[in-house]
């Protein structure tokens, strides 16, 4: 009998085990859930969120945002024509008490950007490839620099730093982590 009662004891130590192991798993999961988000495409007629703009009509880095509750977007990730869009409504959205889960802006360092000119305006290629955003996490945006997007003067996202210092040679600007824009970071554009 006693050979009888130590698989027992071990099998419910074993499900126990595997149980509490899952129960972690899952809280672990749910913590992540942020991590798990990966950005969309924004091509065809998709219209901007902040100003009604076809988002892939226009030069520059696009965004979105994806937030916990996504019924005010009708289902989907909010979506933008340029960076000072994309960081204007998250304000507005988190004031109103929404919480965004993960935004992603264009990576000039994802893409083979196209430079042109329109008067005295240097702007950059609209990139709208889901492959071509990254994390706001993962990014540095260089401010008052002379290429200009969509809305005006913007944001130009990197993930590489030789890209950031290449950039900031060729064009000035201040580079500043994403994470670390402010309102009054898009006010001083």
């Amino acid at each position: 009998m006693g050979d009888h009662q130590h698989p027992s004891t071990s099998r419910r130590r074993l499900l126990s085990g595997v149980g509490a192991g899952i129960a972690l798993a899952a809280a672990g999961c749910l913590g992540e859930e942020s991590a798990s988000i990966t950005p969309i495409s924004l091509d065809g007629e998709r219209a901007c969120d902040q100003c009604g703009m076809i988002i892939e009509d226009h030069p520059g880095p696009v965004g979105q945002v994806h937030f916990e509750d996504d019924e005010p977007e009708g289902g989907r990730p909010g979506q933008f024509c340029s960076s000072t869009c994309t960081y204007t409504y998250r304000f507005d959205a988190e004031d109103a008490g929404r919480t965004p889960l993960a935004t992603f802006l264009t990576d000039y360092s994802l893409v083979e950007q196209e430079v042109f000119e329109e008067g005295s305006d240097v702007m950059f290629s609209s990139h709208v490839e889901s492959e071509a955003f990254s994390r706001t996490t993962d990014l540095t945006v260089v401010a008052r620099s002379e290429v200009v997007g969509a809305m005006g003067p913007e944001l130009i996202p990197f993930s590489e730093e030789a890209d950031v210092t290449a950039f900031v040679d060729e064009y000035g600007g201040e580079p500043m982590p994403a994470t670390d824009v402010e309102r009054s970071t898009l006010e001083a554009l």
